[in-house]
């Protein structure tokens, strides 16, 4: 491989049910993200976020980063990795300080932070993300930005995803057997955010929702500010195997029509058309109508929409609880491999009563046409993450120059790192 030198890359590794994706990113001068490396390969060893075969998941890593050095000409040492699963929690906190001098300063904002995410956690979990929301200076509330304000005391709301220590370990170690060192871990569902959701989508309020094959990650926004983060251990793989059962066709098969010939809103499908479903055991094919497909497609993703919404009702309870409304102005962005079905964005609207979108990745360069599919959003947003979150230590990259850190003190901490 050739010798590369002042080039700013970055490394991003989702580890999915379904799927490992690693994506190599340049940091181009005009401060945007440029593709140059992709490597994806279906997962094994892998279940709902978590480990079920480390050897299994420890080659699948190897080839996905071989694949993504090879079209990059590179070789990488250290990774951004995202992490999901049933085990993830999320917590708002806040946190008052009195203010040490006759305006706010950083070491006022960190001690305020540092007083909100020192609560008590579960057994066996720690702190994955601390995201700030906002401020409040006395009897002024909804600042962004407190440094340079006077005034008597400050109280910090913030944002906490938890994750626990041992589920966590086991997927660093798959990337630690493949010689990688982790630079940070990311919640799959914050990751993919950076990569679909605008600001003003933020600020207005929304909800993403990445379906993949295992897990359903939820990250719900109001007034720029990440608010409530959840996993639902349904997805994509339950449909799969509903029509692996309905019409006695192997997973893979299934998975395959699924793709090809699915919807998810039985109206949208012609009674004319017909589909070839393979059989088991060594069967001849079968000939279907493609609406008996969706007629079993359709509940499923009723059902996963549903979860989706009951996670949206308890949240809106909740915070009325607190005093104020949950308003997603924006609607609800879906992503993720299980969100690139015909009808899908038809059938959450039905259930979920407001406007919704399929996300893709954007304010990319480079190797697009690889990476504009919903399925590649956790990826996407991993470099954005990391491109905004670099710590002081560059990462490392052998044989190529390091990463200077492009982020503020303070703007880190509203990104989550800490």
């Amino acid at each position: 491989m050739t010798k590369v030198t002042d080039r700013k890359l970055i490394v991003g590794l989702d580890i999915g049910s379904a799927k490992i994706t690693a994506l190599i990113g340049e940091i181009l001068p005009s401060n945007e993200m440029s593709i140059i490396g992709v490597g994806s390969h279906p997962a094994k060893g892998m279940d709902k976020g978590g480990v079920n075969d480390l050897d299994s998941v420890v080659k699948t890593v190897q080839r996905a980063l071989q694949e993504a050095e090879l079209m990059a000409d590179c070789k990488i040492s250290s990774v951004y990795l995202g992490v999901s699963g049933r085990h993830i929690r999320c917590l708002n906190e806040k946190g008052m300080v009195p203010i040490s001098d006759e305006e706010v300063t950083q070491d006022d904002v960190d001690n305020a932070i540092h007083t909100a995410k020192s609560v008590k956690l579960p057994d066996e979990h720690r702190i994955l993300h601390v995201l700030p929301q906002e401020f409040a200076i006395d009897f002024q509330e909804g600042i962004k930005n407190p440094i340079g304000l006077s005034g008597v005391r400050m109280e910090a709301k913030v944002h906490l995803i938890a994750c626990h220590n041992d589920m966590v370990k086991n997927i660093v170690k798959c990337v630690e057997r493949c010689d990688l060192k982790v630079d940070q871990l990311i919640f799959s569902a914050l990751a993919s955010s950076y990569a679909v959701l605008t600001e003003d989508e933020k600020e207005l309020g929304v909800c993403v929702v990445d379906i993949g094959s295992g897990t359903m990650d939820i990250a719900v926004y109001t007034s720029g500010a990440l608010r409530h983060t959840s996993v639902v251990p349904f997805a994509g793989t339950s449909v799969t195997r509903d029509i692996a059962t309905v019409f006695g066709t192997p997973l893979n098969d299934a998975e395959a029509v699924k793709v090809r010939y699915g919807c998810a809103l039985g109206s949208m499908v012609s009674r004319d058309d017909t589909i070839e479903v393979p059989s088991v055991g060594g069967r001849p094919s079968r000939s279907l109508q493609r609406q008996t497909l969706a007629e079993v497609i359709e509940p499923r993703y009723s059902e996963l929409f549903g979860m989706i919404k009951a996670k949206l009702d308890e949240l809106t309870e909740d915070l009325q609880a607190q005093g104020t409304k949950l308003q997603l102005g924006a609607g609800v962005v879906l992503t993720g491999g299980a969100a690139q079905i015909e009808g899908v964005v038809e059938c959450a609207e039905k259930i979920l009563q407001c406007q919704v979108r399929v996300g893709s990745a954007n304010n990319v360069a480079g190797l697009t046409e690889y990476v504009q599919a919903p399925t590649y959003s956790t990826a996407v947003g991993l470099l954005h993450y990391g491109m905004e979150n670099q710590s002081e230590k560059p990462i490392e990259v052998k044989n190529i120059s390091s990463v200077s850190n492009i982020a503020k003190r303070l703007h880190s901490w509203f990104k989550g790192e800490f």
